[in-house]
């Protein structure tokens, strides 16, 4: 093996991070025509590789150096004695070879990429002996022509990063995209290895928690190879409950990940955040800087698709479920979720959003289900239901829904559990009012009314003789109670009903003449909506 090396947390699968600004080929800058660059001396090829430019006039620039750079001088710290052609009579040669040689020896030692030598104002060439330093050190010499500044050679540099960048996010996100598409398949866990072998034109492979290759993908690779890759997965491979994993002395617990490289091929592992004793191996002939990123991408998902072993939460929703289902009361059935008082939360995607999915008719598109768990899990719960382009989630009280990006939320007051039903159609006409007046979010009134001032029974008595002759006629019924709580706008109701506006207005109209009633008249409207307060849960 020729390096080996355990990567920090900040690289676990179970936060990605975004890829580092790519280096840039020096021989990019050197293809500028703007800037008429000339390597004179040093290798060239594509290894060479630049970080950043500085600029430096000082003799020894050891002390300011990070690593990686391309150093820019104009030989301002050149001695005088050192400045003039060593061969000119009166000359000593030793006094020029010995500075400029340890001038780049020490470039060399503080990492330097290449240095660029001005040829104006001071210099009108580029010193011999320094031609020959930087061959003997093998640090790349470009000449900066004088109608070159430095500072367009750095803003050059800064001008390749930046499109490198933009390259590797734009390589990582289509990834993430492939990668997340390959685990909606009927074959999750072999289309993931697939694509992330592609992805980083190179071979991956799933170990059991026994250590055995459940699948692979991608280049075969050498006997030396996957031996290496086995081994570097028991390091990252936790000690289960069933003997698999390697022991490790007591306090030390296994890394999340960890990386190899043998052959000059790069192998990495990452145990999957199942606990289960599940890795990924990757191996590559290059490790670019988004390659960690796509890697942990698909260690996420693996994780999920590999995570066989409810947790508890899970299995207490089953059985909440199951209770439900054999008939148990809400109420009893509340305690194995962790609650006792509830929010329900109706939400539409934002057609206006096109990154969130409209959930299609049923709920049973992947993309629709994707985008419904993230909703219920920024809302802070699992208890998520997708069905007629609608998301409902259950959520505990004491966590309050916030506005979420390209969603509208409509959220009802908090129950018990035996009033689920009542804030479920509280939630849904929340929506409604929410789209009609373009709120991300809106939540149920909940205070002490003229309502409370009557007794319950002559309340419903009232209302149900007012609204008699609505009887047997729902949409007429749906299209008063949204037109009074849009304060009579044709066009609300129209997009809270998802109808024409014409409809609304005809229905309105068969209302007025249905009640004989002037739904002009502020009273007439305040008895109605007193009314269909009342018989509101029907």
């Amino acid at each position: 093996m020729e390096e080996s090396s355990t990567m920090p947390d900040t690289a676990t699968p179970s936060a990605p991070a975004v890829p580092p600004t790519p280096p840039v080929p020096l021989a990019a800058l050197l293809a500028r025509e703007d800037l008429a660059l000339r390597q004179i001396a040093g290798p060239s090829g594509p290894d060479t590789v630049i970080h950043w430019a500085h600029t430096s006039e000082m003799a020894d620039p050891y002390p300011y150096l990070l690593g990686g750079e391309l150093l820019l001088t104009a030989g301002v710290h050149v001695p005088e004695a050192a400045g003039q052609d060593r061969d000119a009579p009166g000359r000593a040669g030793s006094v020029w070879d010995a500075y400029f040689d340890d001038y780049v020896a020490r470039i060399v030692a503080a990492g330097g990429a290449a240095l660029g030598f001005g040829v104006a104002p001071v210099h009108d060439t580029v010193p011999r002996a320094l031609i020959e330093a930087c061959d003997r050190h093998g640090l790349p010499l470009l000449e900066v022509p004088p109608r070159t500044t430095f500072s367009g050679v750095a803003r050059a540099v800064w001008q390749l990063m930046a499109q490198a960048r933009l390259a590797e996010l734009r390589r990582v996100t289509e990834a993430q995209q492939s990668l997340a598409a390959a685990a909606a398949r009927p074959d999750p866990v072999p289309s993931v290895l697939r694509q992330l072998a592609q992805r980083v034109a190179g071979w991956s492979v799933l170990y059991g928690p026994d250590g055995a290759e459940i699948a692979t993908a991608g280049r075969k690779q050498a006997a030396e190879t996957r031996e290496a890759m086995a081994g570097l997965a028991r390091v990252v491979r936790p000690v289960v409950s069933s003997g698999a994993g390697r022991a490790r002395p007591a306090g030390r617990p296994a890394p999340s990940s960890a990386a190899d490289t043998v052959a000059g091929t790069h192998l990495a592992a990452y145990a999957l955040g199942t606990a289960q004793g599940f890795v990924l191996g990757v191996a590559s002939p290059r490790r670019d800087p988004g390659d960690n990123t796509i890697a942990s991408v698909a260690a996420v998902l693996l994780s999920l698709l590999t995570g066989e072993h409810q947790s508890g939460d899970d299995a207490a929703r089953s059985s909440a479920l199951v209770r439900l289902l054999l008939g148990a009361a809400p109420e009893t059935v509340a305690p194995l979720l962790g609650a006792e008082r509830w929010l329900v939360v109706h939400a539409r995607a934002d057609t206006r959003t096109p990154s969130v999915p409209e959930p299609r008719e049923g709920g049973r598109d992947a993309q629709g289900s994707v985008a419904a768990s993230a909703l219920g899990a920024a809302l802070g719960s699992a208890l998520v239901d997708l069905a007629n382009g609608v998301v409902r989630v259950l959520v505990p009280a004491d966590r309050e829904p916030a506005p979420q990006p390209g969603w509208t939320l409509g959220v009802s007051a908090a129950v018990a559990p035996h009033d689920w039903p009542a804030a479920d159609t509280q939630a849904a006409r929340a929506l409604a009012r929410a789209r009609a007046t373009r709120t991300p979010l809106l939540c149920h009134g909940e205070r002490t009314g003229l309502a409370d001032l009557v007794q319950p029974a002559q309340a419903e008595l009232h209302a149900r003789t007012l609204l008699a002759p609505l009887s047997g006629a729902p949409a007429l019924t749906g299209t008063l109670r949204a037109w009074l709580s849009l304060h009579g706008s044709w066009d609300r109701t129209a997009v809270a009903l998802s109808v024409h506006r014409n409809t609304v207005r005809q229905r309105i109209a068969r209302c007025a003449t249905l009640l004989r009633a002037d739904l002009d008249d502020p009273d007439v409207r305040m008895e109605l909506w007193f009314a269909l307060k009342q018989v509101g849960q029907d």
